[in-house]
């Protein structure tokens, strides 16, 4: 039996096995490529800051590794890089994403929930995650990029069929992939003709002005921070609202003192993160984590949701606990590749639930089974059934 069997649906039941039988093991993919993972807090923290884990596809062995098969113009990305053109092309993008622009997108993202809210009306049923929690982020992300507001629907398609691919439709991430390549194509062209004030066309007039940006990278970034901006703040409005819902005592605490919500978040992110593993590395050389060699160019797969669960850095790790000091948590990664858009995806989700208790005093868990979406990249539910119902109603 392989020792990751049944990661996908019931991961936490196996991070704690695997963490408890050896601190490394090597295991066989969804893809059936080999690849060895890390699940303990501290060999995850050292392997994320570890230089001598390459995220670039071309440190892998020959045969090994299977990803997303994404043309050039979207594959020169942070995802695939390392210093030095990992340095330059983050500090490009990294003026976007400060705490302090992202404090000055609040009162937009506020908005966005309240028209979102408003769409709900009164009282009813719904999938909050089609209704509320996917369309905010990708709302702001495409507003921060410049994106119109045609094409938005697309885009969640797209993404969605590269995350969770359909066994029943082979050629569909094909297509996806060759869709956006068209479309982002289009978009830059267009923001080259008539630039307006957003980001794309800042990372344009960077590229055209001071050729500090190839033309893939480019358009690769413009994929990335739509990409990434959207799914992972997906994953954490709906998880987060989840995981409230199934706590009533933890969510009375935070209805009688909503200043809790920004602690509250951290914990969240700790208890119930937005994916299962960070992006694969390729050692660039023999590495030995916790006594284990691991051969280079072999695929590592570390997981800072395992290391969210560990005890020996969180007590009672797997009760959520609004009150715990969650700091230190790696589900937003660690070292030079830490998410770039953290400020943002924290910022988002604060705002998502404080507008979505207040609104909904009356707000419970719908009918029907909770499916979690079948991917190692994107921990979160597939759709998220509620009742909810304004104040007096």
């Amino acid at each position: 039996m392989d020792p990751a069997d049944g990661l996908l649906d019931h991961p936490y039941d196996v991070y704690r096995r695997l963490r408890e039988s050896a601190p490394v093991h090597r295991i066989t993919g969804p893809d059936g490529t080999p690849a060895w993972i890390v699940t303990r807090y501290d060999d995850v923290r050292a392997a994320l800051a570890d230089p001598r884990l390459s995220l670039d596809k071309r440190h892998a062995t020959a045969g090994t590794y299977k990803g997303f098969s994404l043309p050039p113009a979207l594959d020169a990305n942070l995802l695939n890089m390392d210093p030095p053109d990992h340095t330059r092309v983050r500090r490009l993008v990294g003026r976007a994403f400060t705490p302090r622009r992202v404090q000055q997108l609040r009162t937009p993202v506020r908005e966005t929930a309240d028209r979102l809210l408003d769409a709900l009306g009164t009282h009813g049923t719904a999938d909050l995650v089609a209704a509320y929690a996917a369309p905010l982020p990708i709302t702001v992300i495409c507003d921060l990029l410049g994106i119109p507001a045609g094409h938005r629907r697309d885009f969640r398609e797209w993404t969605d069929t590269l995350i969770t691919p359909d066994p029943a439709r082979p050629g569909a991430a094909r297509e996806a992939v060759a869709a956006m390549l068209g479309f982002f194509t289009e978009l830059l062209a267009a923001k080259r003709a008539e630039p307006a004030d957003d980001l794309l066309s800042d990372l344009i007039a960077v590229r055209d002005e001071g050729d500090r940006l190839s033309e893939d990278e480019l358009m690769s970034l413009a994929f990335l921070i739509l990409f990434a901006g959207y799914e992972n703040t997906v994953q954490l409005i709906g998880n987060s609202v989840l995981a409230l819902l199934q706590h009533p005592e933890q969510l009375a605490a935070v209805r009688e003192d909503p200043a809790q919500l920004a602690n509250a978040v951290e914990e969240f992110i700790r208890y119930e993160g937005p994916a299962l593993f960070a992006i694969r590395r390729f050692p660039v050389e023999d590495v030995t984590i916790a006594g284990v060699t691991i051969p280079a160019g072999e695929t590592v797969w570390v997981s800072p949701s395992a290391a969210n669960r560990d005890p020996a850095r969180f007590p009672e790790p797997d009760r959520l606990d609004l009150t715990r000091d969650a700091s230190g948590h790696l589900a937003l990664g660690h070292g030079i590749h830490y998410c770039l858009g953290a400020p943002l995806a924290r910022t988002e989700t604060e705002i998502a639930l404080a507008a979505l208790l207040e609104r909904f005093p009356e707000l419970a868990l719908g009918e029907g089974e909770l499916r979690w979406r079948r991917s190692l990249r994107a921990r979160g539910l597939v759709a998220l059934p509620v009742t909810y119902a304004q104040k007096n109603f």
